[in-house]
């Protein structure tokens, strides 16, 4: 397949180089690919391919597919190649990912079953099916990665880190670990009595408890105590010995120091056993007089949200079992789990970020951003280039993002900051930012989303702190999620007011922007200005006029739709004798609508690379229908979570960057940006992107026609994301050195 036309690197735009248009390179070969690493197939599929676009079998079922991504993730803990501590790493991250699973997935689909809700989802499930079929994909995940988890304990004992049972350590250690608990835990422990006299105490969601059965000496009757084991807020879970290597879980600790608690009686038993609440909890907006007022309420009430999950010491006696069920209101057939091995292995992330550099990943700081290195104002190297873009966690976030707000908030030229979050960090520099902003006299607005799940709480704490500083605070649109990430400000310039926009794929968050991959543009573009200007007085009122948008394409309005028109262009492309070619690189593609179009663009010849880290409903490799579609997921040390969207459109190639996935949340029921990338120096910087992901050996899984994955392995081969560090670092010190020569060629001249 030959190039229409001619393709240049970066380095060479920026020399002056004329550049036509930014277009992929031929699809790589696949053949002599090594596959270790194999992920289940869906169920329920044949390999019969039906014809009629509607038919369940052609949709992947949306829960399943995340929990295939969970199986790859968790490959990662397996994989030799890389240090013990990273592969604790991804033992701890799909811990947690299966617990926010429960709390958010399994939680919204009881709630269905509950309110009788028998309809059956595009790949034909009802909502008692999708459990089901959940919860066995979870016990097979939960079995190998217990079986991973011991490989991975004994390998650390081997060189010198041990997660000793408490059983295994010698009476000295042991009588050290007693007195370390004794002075700087049990003062905190608070065991409840569980009897007639006593009610059922409340069990908060995915603490760690001790469930004691115990007597009195020469008394027959037993008794039942519960005993929360006091971790988070400064509390480890690993209790490590003095300055050693040698660390025990707080828990195994408690259970065999029970003396403490229970002094002169009798210990029968002593289980672990662990809830899950539902995270679900969602008032009606439209019905509510304030809306900060509902979120708090809400808060309230997930903390005593029913409970949607019940793990359970394998060795927990039936009566036991049966009565914590009854006291939960489980039933004890669905909703308990036996747990084999650690609790709450989400905690292994304390064991993970020890500081052992030779058991970790080289370390990695993010760089000055090339397009940043002026020391001048960042404005007007914005107003100088008109488009620039940083790609995190390979450009430093606070050399950028920090940046631009820092200097909004003291430049006496701006007279305007506009902002929308969504996630931001503890500590955020941003928001400092923005206060400073509002006490220096200049207009500040935040469209903060107080329903960004898991961060209700520390979103309405800044949006307190926000309005005391005179900021002023809205919530968004009734009904909608406001998910864009975008930043408007507006400065005085020597011509008049002119726009400086930053439209983002992540989140205003410093924490993440070293963990996550993340795409960020600069511009002064005119047209972007007044759109984003348009999308603000959306977003402060809620008033839906006849808003048009010249550059943006903005959800819930009309991103769907465009989207649906650029498939089609390409289709009909293809009908006129001209190369159709679609490549998206995205966390999920799960809209029913958007996955039949692209089935049907396949159909007709469209050649479409679709780069998805996790859920992904759509079936390539079909005959006669997804044949031309290869799905590649990308795993490694930092999250996918740039989106970026690519059109050949017949050889004037469109670019689109963004905060939207191609899932029907993100389409109708948020609000999203996608924002066009036109520079063609920034064009080959995603088209590199591209390119070095769908040709990456070393961290792509290849999606099969079954809903699998299967691991690409080559020789020596550099993962994509290590390719990211060193070709930044790369153009970081090219951009370095020809400053430094310029200034020198400066100083001689004034010689």
């Amino acid at each position: 397949m030959a190039l229409e036309r001619p393709v240049v690197a970066p380095e060479a735009l920026s020399s002056g180089v004329h550049r036509l248009e930014v277009v992929p390179p031929e699809r790589p070969s696949l053949r002599n690919i090594d596959v270790p690493g194999r992920t289940p197939g869906a169920t329920g599929i044949s390999d019969i391919v039906p014809d009629d676009l509607s038919s369940p079998e052609l949709y992947l079922n949306r829960e399943l597919t995340y929990l295939n991504f969970c199986w790859r993730v968790l490959h990662e803990a397996e994989d030799d190649r890389l240090p013990l501590l990273e592969r604790v790493k991804f033992i701890a991250i799909v811990s947690s990912n299966i617990d926010e699973f429960f709390q958010k997935r399994i939680g919204g689909l009881k709630q269905q079953v509950g309110a009788q809700v028998h309809s059956v989802t595009q790949d034909g499930r009802t909502p008692a099916q999708q459990i089901a079929d959940c919860i066995d994909l979870i016990t097979k995940l939960e079995t190998r990665k217990a079986q991973i988890l011991e490989t991975v304990i004994a390998e650390l004992k081997a060189v010198g880190v041990w997660i000793a049972p408490y059983k295994e350590l010698d009476a000295q250690q042991q009588a050290w670990v007693r007195e370390y608990y004794l002075r700087n835990i049990f003062p905190l422990v608070t065991p409840q009595a569980m009897d007639p006299a006593h009610p059922f105490p409340f069990v908060s969601n995915l603490s760690l408890n001790l469930l004691v059965s115990l007597r009195y000496e020469h008394d027959a009757e037993s008794l039942l105590a519960r005993v929360k084991v006091p971790t988070g807020g400064g509390l480890s879970r690993f209790v490590r010995l003095g300055t050693s290597r040698t660390f025990v879980d707080l828990s195994e600790v408690m259970a065999n120091n029970l003396d403490l608690l229970f002094p002169g009686m009798e210990i029968e038993a002593c289980t672990m056993f662990r809830v899950t609440r539902n995270a679900i909890t969602e008032h009606n907006e439209e019905e509510a007089d304030d809306l900060l007022e509902m979120i708090e309420i809400e808060l309230r009430k997930r903390k005593f949200a029913p409970v949607v999950r019940l793990q359970i010491d394998r060795e927990m006696q039936a009566y036991l079992r049966g009565r914590l069920a009854a006291e939960l209101g489980l039933d004890e057939g669905q909703d308990v789990f036996e747990t084999e091995g650690m609790f709450g292995q989400r905690d292994l992330i304390e064991i993970a970020t020890l500081d052992i550099p030779e058991l970790r990943d080289p370390p990695h700081a993010p760089a000055q951003p090339v397009d940043f290195l002026t020391e001048g104002n960042i404005f007007h190297a914005i107003r100088d280039a008109k488009h620039l873009m940083v790609h995190h966690p390979y450009e430093s976030f606070q050399e950028s993002v920090e940046r631009f707000f820092r200097e909004a908030a003291d430049d006496p030229k701006v007279r305007a900051v506009k902002t929308t979050l969504y996630r931001t960090s503890k500590d955020s520099g941003v928001i400092k930012h923005l206060v400073r902003a509002a006490q220096n006299g200049k207009q500040v607005a935040v469209v903060l989303e107080l329903k960004a799940r898991f961060d209700e709480e520390a979103n309405i704490k800044w949006a307190n702190r926000m309005e005391r500083a005179g900021i002023h605070v809205t919530y968004g649109v009734v009904g909608l999620k406001t998910h864009t990430k975008i930043a408007l400000v507006v400065r005085h310039d020597y011509d008049g007011l002119r726009r400086y926009a930053h439209l983002a794929t992540g989140n205003y968050h410093a924490g993440t922007a070293r963990l996550y991959t993340d795409l960020g543009l600069f511009t002064c573009d005119e047209g972007i200005g007044r759109d984003c200007t348009e999308l603000f007085n959306y977003l402060t009122t809620g008033y839906k006029p006849r808003r048009k948008y010249q550059k943006l394409l903005v959800a819930p309005k009309q991103l769907k739709s465009q989207l649906l028109e650029k498939i089609e262009r390409e289709i009909a492309l293809v009908g006129q004798g001209e190369r159709g070619h679609i490549q998206w690189k995205l966390n999920a593609i799960e809209d029913v609508d958007i996955v039949r179009a692209l089935y049907r663009a396949a159909q007709r010849g469209v050649t479409i690379d679709l780069i998805v880290r996790d859920t992904c409903r759509l079936r390539p490799g079909l005959d006669n229908l997804s044949d031309t579609i290869k799905v590649v997921s990308v795993i490694g040390r930092f999250l996918e979570h740039a989106r970026i969207y690519y059109f050949h459109n017949g050889g004037r190639a469109e670019y689109y960057l963004g905060s939207a996935d191609a899932m029907q949340r993100n389409l109708e029921k948020r609000v999203e940006v996608l924002v066009p990338v036109e520079d063609p120096r920034l064009q080959s910087e995603l088209r590199f992107i591209l390119d070095t992901q769908l040709s990456d050996q070393r961290g792509a899984w290849d999606m099969m026609s079954d809903g699998s994955y299967a691991q690409r392995t080559g020789l020596n081969a550099k993962h994509s994301q290590l390719q990211m560090i060193e070709r930044t670092e790369r153009r970081l010190k090219e951009a370095t050195r020809l400053r430094r020569r310029k200034v020198q060629a400066i100083g001689r001249r004034r010689r």
